[in-house]
């Protein structure tokens, strides 16, 4: 870490926004995307993310609440918006949201939500502490608060599930 980034970094400094067609190779018979396509671009948007932030390496280490709400067409765009709402020592939350666009007509719906907890692992495989996040608005401050119990209940559930 940069002694520039000891003081933290916005949560706009990570913003991600990605867009792919829907093509047929990525659907269902039903003629809609499948979800573990959305599942895979939202891992990649949510990485590059949590990337922006640390500035090293980062692995998966959870996906909370991941809802598929509606489906994408082929020929319609999956449109993908990601950024940080949580850092911690050596961890971040990223949330991902993905909007389905029909390109004929313009119509943006969105499609899938989730949070992602990435770890930021130094060259030798270890965790490594990443800037601290700095929430400059009364949204990002809840979904900082927000984001800080919902990991409180991934420790609970972890601590529970180990005794």
């Amino acid at each position: 870490m940069s002694l520039s980034d000891t003081a933290g970094k916005r949560v706009g400094h990570s913003r991600v926004e990605m867009t792919e067609m829907v093509m047929p190779n990525d659907a269902n018979p039903l003629g809609t995307i499948f979800g573990g396509r959305v599942m895979q671009l939202m891992d990649i948007a949510a990485s590059i993310a949590a990337y922006r932030h640390a500035r090293c390496n980062v692995v998966t280490l959870s996906v909370d609440s991941l809802e598929f709400r509606r489906p994408i067409r082929v020929g319609h765009a999956v449109v993908l918006h990601a950024w940080l709402n949580w850092a911690g020592r050596t961890s971040m939350e990223v949330q991902v949201e993905v909007y389905s666009e029909d390109l004929m007509t313009g119509e943006h719906a969105r499609t899938s939500t989730a949070f992602f907890t990435f770890v930021a692992v130094g060259p030798e495989g270890r965790p490594q502490p990443v800037p601290p996040l700095l929430t400059l608005s009364q949204e990002e401050e809840r979904r900082f608060q927000e984001a800080a119990q919902r990991r409180a209940e991934r420790l609970r559930r972890k601590e529970r599930e180990e005794n």
